[in-house]
Formats: C-alpha cells, sequence, structure tokens
C-alpha cells in the first residue's frame, strides 16, 4: 500500500504533546470530541477548528499524517453524507423520487456530520502518532482503575483495549492492499453507480474479517508462548502523578469545552 494513504501510528518525538502523561491526552481527546460534537453554528465550528487546529500544532504532526487518512475514506464520507441529504428530512424534500428525498435540511445535516467525523479523527490522529502502545495501555489501566473495586479485570481490559487501537492501522493498511488488488481484477469501487460500488465492497468484508482473526489467533498464541494467563493479569505499574503541564493542558481543554458548551446553550 502507498505510504500516503496509511492510517497515523506512532512516531517518536519531543513535541509538546509527545511529553504529556497518556492518562491527560485521553482526557484531552474525550474533550476535544465534544468540542467538535458539539459544533453547529458558525461561531462553534470556529471553536472546534481552533481548538483542533491547535491539537495539531502541539503534535507537530504533518499533513500526510493527518490528511491522507481523511482521502481513503472518502467512500465512508460520500456515504454517510448521502444517507442524511437523501432521508435526513422528508417534511420539505426539494423532489421524491422513490425512497429519496433530498432537502436544505439534508444537505445541511450531511455536511454537519462529515465535519464532526474529520475533526474527531483529526483529534484521534494526534493521541495515535505521541502515544506509545505501551503508554496507551498504562493510561487506559489508570482511568478504569476505579471500576476494579467492583471486580472488573482492569488490566485485562486495558489490554484489549490498547491492542484494539494499535490494531487499527494495521487493519487499514491491509485493507487498502486487498481492495488494490481487487480493483485490478475489475472491481468498481469508483464507479459512479451506487449500486455497483455497494457491490464491489462486500467481497471485501470477507478477506478484512478472515484476516482479523487471523492476526488474534496470532497474537494470542504468541503471548501464550511468552508466558502470559488471563488469571495472572495483575497491575503494569503505578503511573506517575501529572505534572504541572499536564494540569495546564487539561485546563486549558476544559476551558475550551465549556466555552463550547456556553455558546449552545447562549443560541
Amino acid at each position: 500500500m502507498s505510504k500516503h494513504h496509511s492510517m497515523p501510528t506512532f512516531h517518536p518525538g519531543i513535541s509538546f504533546f509527545h511529553r504529556l502523561d497518556g492518562r491527560v491526552k485521553l482526557a484531552v481527546l474525550v474533550l476535544a470530541i465534544v468540542v467538535a460534537l458539539l459544533a453547529r453554528g458558525p461561531l462553534t465550528y470556529a471553536i472546534a477548528i481552533a481548538s483542533t487546529a491547535a491539537l495539531l500544532a502541539l503534535g507537530r504532526l504533518r499533513a500526510a499524517e493527518s490528511f491522507s487518512p481523511l482521502l481513503w475514506l472518502t467512500p465512508f464520507f460520500v456515504v454517510i453524507f448521502l444517507m442524511n441529504f437523501l432521508f435526513f428530512d422528508s417534511r420539505s424534500p426539494w423532489a421524491r423520487w422513490w425512497i429519496f428525498s433530498p432537502s436544505l435540511g439534508g444537505l445541511v445535516q450531511g455536511v454537519q456530520v462529515v465535519a464532526h467525523v474529520v475533526l474527531v479523527m483529526l483529534a484521534s490522529a494526534v493521541i495515535l502518532v505521541t502515544t506509545a502502545p505501551v503508554e496507551m495501555t498504562y493510561a487506559l489501566e489508570s482511568l478504569i482503575s476505579p471500576f476494579e473495586r467492583l471486580g472488573l479485570p482492569v488490566a485485562r481490559i486495558a489490554l484489549i483495549l490498547s491492542v484494539a487501537i494499535q490494531f487499527i492501522p494495521t487493519l487499514s493498511e491491509e485493507t487498502a492492499t486487498i481492495r488494490e488488488a481487487q480493483t485490478a481484477r475489475g472491481a468498481q469501487f469508483e464507479s459512479p453507480n451506487l449500486w455497483e460500488r455497494a457491490k464491489a465492497y462486500l467481497p471485501l468484508m470477507l478477506p478484512i474479517f478472515l484476516n482479523a482473526f487471523r492476526r488474534a489467533d496470532e497474537l494470542s498464541t504468541a503471548m501464550e508462548a511468552r508466558g502470559y494467563r488471563a488469571d495472572r493479569t495483575r497491575r503494569i505499574r503505578k503511573s506517575a502523578k501529572p505534572s504541572a503541564r499536564d494540569w495546564t493542558i487539561l485546563a486549558a481543554a476544559a476551558a475550551v469545552c465549556a466555552l463550547q458548551i456556553a455558546v449552545r446553550c447562549w443560541r
């Protein structure tokens, strides 16, 4: 697969975001997602775009790392836009044909949904590029540690979530490779006919799922060979306390989120 279509993966660095505590990074991501999803009008979108741009700058992400995955997901964006544009507002459509009813409300909703997904993905890219897999596991484990009192296997859940997150880029690369191979065999992924495009994507699903199960089996075999046992899973380490820098960026993110909520309520 060509490099410019790859999903964001961890790269060691010395950026401001690289030096933050993993738990703070995840908390900032949650707040950034809230800010993005609350965007509705010009002012709230300005706040969401500015905060996302600030995250990208703090993480020193290159344009290829930030925006190339969005190009790879263009078909997905087209689908969710059309689903909203053609079906969202059937009470005052521009026209009706079969089950489709395009409308101004659907157009606005489609653009908003795509914009929300793009902003969330850009914020998530900052976390994936600046956070090592082990650090991600520690952060997740620490954040969900209060649930250990309820009898939940905190360390095991953190490991599962971390592995799942780190497998996303690998599966996306395999998906693109399979897609290119099927395109060479005549699959019409770029066909203007939506039905032809949908039929082309159906055969893509089976090898993706088979590869995912194969990799899961290989990973479990490797972990067992190295002595991992589920009944012996324990806390990996006691995380250090966040620094003043961590609290400062967390307070700034919380302030932006509060501002976004206040603007939405005021409108």
